[in-house]
């Protein structure tokens, strides 16, 4: 069933919060972008919800975007219906993929289908009143044991694939909505074309999803990497983890990532949970097996920047986003390099020893005659080292300097704290 799209094995996403981009907050405001983010190698773009925002019961003065009046109307703060149709064009013309934000479990509280169908939500047995979701006050949850609500739904999602020809979903919370509803929805979404379905789930958590959805978060990576930095566990735990999620196969992927639209606001930006270590966790979220997520203004990048996410709140763009090379290196990589496809078995992905096991992660990446091998430090000190393995060898270029060794005969490094190196051969 998740094996349709075709594009899913060598994409990226880039989160998209409309509302914080630009000064304008408009739809056709983020298109003035699209050609500065092609050139970055970004493939697919995720729009953060673009539905009309429920006023009863919102947060802050603008309320939150995850609290939906109307599964089938756009929010007017960023425009029309014809201005998204446009938007989605012109980004196909880029050639990416656009993927829309999509909130199953709950709705605002003056949701149309309050008024019109008050019978496809769930009741708080103590009041008797709409059923709040687990504690967020603005939001109602849906009943998914009725049959008509769940084809509502499904029409609703149906409704932007015909009217804006969006490419799939990201789906908020999909593990709070029951799986066989996205066993329903997902065959009957894709009677009209092919599309990509990230789900808001750590797999090791609700395995039966990844049957269902192509890709899904790496929520364990993202909450023992800050265990790490914050010096909890230590590197061998990491490592054991992601064995874990390797042992999960290809059938589905994971997405990697150092932040997104919730971490960013309340938990802190990726130097401030990370420090010295983000930029090697952003290697790791591009050259490991999965599919990267990158969360708009990394690039720039926000190194203390949280954004607001109920009151307008504009990304302070610089003009010079020092971060931009960075990224267009890696993903087009990503992109073009048979080695780093995500989610396909014809790649094998291995971790490989070093002299200084407790400070650095080597892994290599093979498909084929291909190879990207990638060299992460998370040792506190500058830090000399080798790659014990006989399975690296030959000659790689280094992906940032393109200057080339041949490690036929040893694989020595020298890394400053949190330093990398990707080489591909």
């Amino acid at each position: 069933m998740n094996g349709t799209c075709r594009w899913k094995h060598t994409t990226n996403i880039y989160e998209v919060n409309l509302r914080q981009y630009t000064p304008e907050g408009t739809f056709k405001a983020f298109a003035a972008h699209l050609p500065r983010l092609r050139d970055m190698g970004v493939e697919t773009l995720w729009l953060m919800p673009i539905t009309p925002i429920a006023q009863k019961n919102k947060k802050g003065s603008m309320g939150s975007q995850y609290a939906a009046a109307n599964y089938t109307a756009v929010n007017p703060e960023f425009g029309s219906l014809e201005d998204l149709k446009n938007l989605v064009q012109e980004a196909h013309s880029f050639g990416f993929r656009v993927i829309m934000d999509w909130v199953a479990n709950h709705t605002g509280w003056d949701h149309v289908w309050t008024y019109t169908h008050p019978d496809f939500y769930l009741r708080d047995p103590l009041t008797g009143d709409f059923q709040p979701a687990s504690g967020m006050a603005d939001i109602i949850e849906l009943d998914y044991s009725n049959p008509d609500m769940r084809l509502a739904m499904i029409e609703a999602m149906k409704y932007w694939v015909r009217e804006a020809n969006i490419d799939g979903f990201r789906c908020d919370l999909a593990a709070w909505v029951q799986l066989d509803f996205w066993q329903q929805a997902r065959p009957e979404l894709e009677k009209l074309k092919p599309l990509f379905w990230l789900g808001e789930f750590d797999e090791l958590d609700d395995p039966g999803y990844g049957k269902i959805f192509d890709a899904s978060y790496s929520w364990n990576w993202m909450h023992l990497t800050r265990d790490f930095c914050d010096g909890k566990v230590t590197l061998g735990e990491l490592k054991t983890l992601l064995t874990r999620y390797s042992e999960i196969g290809d059938g589905s992927m994971r997405a990697w990532f150092t932040s997104n639209h919730d971490e960013n606001t309340w938990n802190g930006t990726e130097f401030e949970k990370y420090g010295i270590y983000a930029e090697a966790l952003a290697v790791f979220s591009v050259t490991w097996n999965g599919v990267p997520l990158i969360y708009n203004g990394q690039e720039i990048p926000m190194r203390t920047k949280r954004l607001e996410f109920f009151e307008k709140d504009p990304i302070p763009w610089t003009g010079t986003n020092k971060l931009h090379d960075f990224y267009k290196t890696l993903l087009r990589l990503k992109s073009n390099y048979p080695a780093l496809r995500g989610g396909d078995p014809a790649v094998r992905t291995h971790l490989l020893k070093t002299t200084a096991d407790d400070k650095i992660l080597a892994y290599l990446r093979q498909n084929g005659m291909h190879a990207v091998l990638t060299v992460l430090s998370f040792s506190t000190k500058p830090i000399n080292f080798e790659i014990t393995e006989e399975s690296l060898s030959g000659v790689y270029t280094c992906v940032f300097t393109l200057s080339t060794r041949d490690f036929t005969n040893g694989a020595h490094f020298s890394l400053e704290p949190g330093g990398f190196a990707v080489f591909q051969k």
